[in-house]
């Protein structure tokens, strides 16, 4: 009944394939946007206006493009993990708004939703300890007590 046992010792490294394929997918996802250019920039820009925010639709556009494609990055090495893991939150909520204010089936925003609750979930469940986080930021471990 090794199954039912509540004991993962392979936790870390289900995290690590979590992070490294959501993470190469997102930057997928991402470089295309960024490469696209000022005209594509503002089109995706242009789903800012859904949230309320019409100016710089350019910018949007890129920062669109730049947080899926570097917080991909970012995730995959489980760098600024909690940080990217917000950016990229945000980014899904906006994409989810969008498509929710197209009309678009479920078909079409449940992607963005799903990506968004699962970027939301791994802020609070951490990068794991196959991270460099984990690597470079870790607390130090306590000293023994008497």
């Amino acid at each position: 009944m090794i199954f039912f046992r509540n004991y993962y010792p392979t936790r870390h490294f289900g995290l690590l394939l979590l992070r490294v394929g959501i993470g190469w997918a997102f930057m997928l996802h991402g470089y295309p946007k960024v490469k696209g250019g000022p005209e594509y920039w503002e089109q995706v820009g242009g789903a800012m206006a859904n949230v309320g925010i019409t100016f710089a639709p350019v910018f949007w556009g890129f920062m669109g493009g730049f947080t899926e494609f570097a917080g991909g990055f970012l995730l995959l090495l489980g760098l600024f993990f909690r940080p990217v893991t917000l950016l990229l939150f945000m980014a899904m909520c906006v994409a989810t708004t969008m498509h929710l204010r197209q009309g678009d089936d479920f078909n079409t925003y449940s992607h963005a939703l799903e990506a968004a609750i699962l970027f939301i979930s791994l802020y609070f469940i951490g990068p794991g300890k196959i991270s460099l986080d984990q690597k470079w930021f870790a607390p130090p471990p306590a000293s023994p007590t008497r």
